[in-house]
């Protein structure tokens, strides 16, 4: 089937078998979290559908080594379309198509977070869908949130059929597992995710010494190129932290809950933000958390 006859059919089922986010404060969050779960496969149907005819995609470059594919476009498409249908009453904020915050909930999605590494057929790339609750919206508990706060989190990585999924206060899993971070107690003996400046070098001089300070301290250092699953993998123990600059908000919204509901640590780095907004993540177990933001600090610039 082609990409279009897909997104149709996945349209007719969501009409036929539709779920509902209440319309109020009160956020019905297991819910949310299956309306989050069928448009991460949605997306991720279009993606591998693409990724065997990859040399056929058109290709656009929005600035310098950042790139946006028909294969991105197509499976935000479908993404917003089952939010849109299932939860009405959220706002939708999309790398590709923008959008705009919702008076209690804004879901943050990026519909193809490793774009580069999907365009050059590196099987490492993931959908990262999170639902965020604004300040005053209800809780579980019926308690009045006093932040912005991350309460859905999906970031699913197709060549793998890895789904990661967690729910605020609740817990964070892997396919049906439940997952926890690392148990490494010290930097020397962790090994760290990051991401390299590749668009942006306005943070250059801010983030080498990082990169210096981690290569000198700690076991090693992976940049895989793909942020929600760099965030997926200290959820799961894989890395023991990861720290990264100059991201966008959906590229961590799904991957700062999870790391938080597998008993981690998910910070803005610039300890502004209830949760790493502006794309400045540290993140990390508990043990060796303290370690690695006093390794950032140093060599940030109010």
């Amino acid at each position: 089937k082609t990409p279009d006859q897909m997104l149709r059919k996945l349209r007719s089922h969501v009409t036929r078998a539709r779920s509902n986010c209440m319309k109020s404060s009160s956020l019905h969050l297991s819910e949310c979290l299956k309306t989050a779960v069928t448009a991460a496969h949605a997306a991720a149907a279009i993606l591998q559908a693409h990724a065997r005819h990859r040399n056929d995609l058109i290709v656009d470059q929005k600035a310098q080594n950042d790139l946006v594919s028909q294969a991105d476009r197509e499976a935000e498409a479908a993404i917003i379309a089952i939010l849109r249908e299932q939860t009405p009453e959220f706002g939708i904020v999309a790398e590709e198509s923008g959008g705009s915050d919702g008076s209690h909930a804004t879901w943050y999605i990026d519909p193809l977070d490793g774009t580069t590494n999907f365009l050059h057929g590196i099987p490492h790339y993931a959908v990262s869908i999170a639902l965020v609750a604004h300040a005053g919206c209800m809780n579980a508990d019926e308690q009045p949130l006093q932040q912005d706060t991350p309460v859905i989190a999906v970031i699913y990585d197709p060549n793998r059929e890895e789904l990661f999924t967690a729910m605020h206060g609740i817990g964070a899993w892997l396919n049906e597992y439940r997952i926890s971070c690392s148990q490494s107690r010290n930097l020397a003996d962790s090994l760290l995710a990051t991401g390299l400046p590749f668009r942006d070098f306005s943070f250059y001089d801010q983030y080498m010494p990082t990169l210096d300070a981690a290569m000198h301290n700690t076991r090693g250092v992976r940049r895989m190129g793909s942020a929600a699953l760099d965030l997926a993998w200290v959820a799961c123990g894989r890395y023991d932290g990861y720290w990264e600059m100059g991201l966008a908000p959906w590229d961590i919204a799904a991957g700062t809950l999870i790391v938080r509901e597998a008993g981690g640590v998910a910070e803005d780095m610039l300890h502004k933000d209830s949760w790493p907004a502006k794309g400045y993540v540290y993140a990390a177990n508990t043990h060796i958390a303290d370690a690695l933001n006093t390794m950032i600090q140093p060599h940030l610039k109010p």
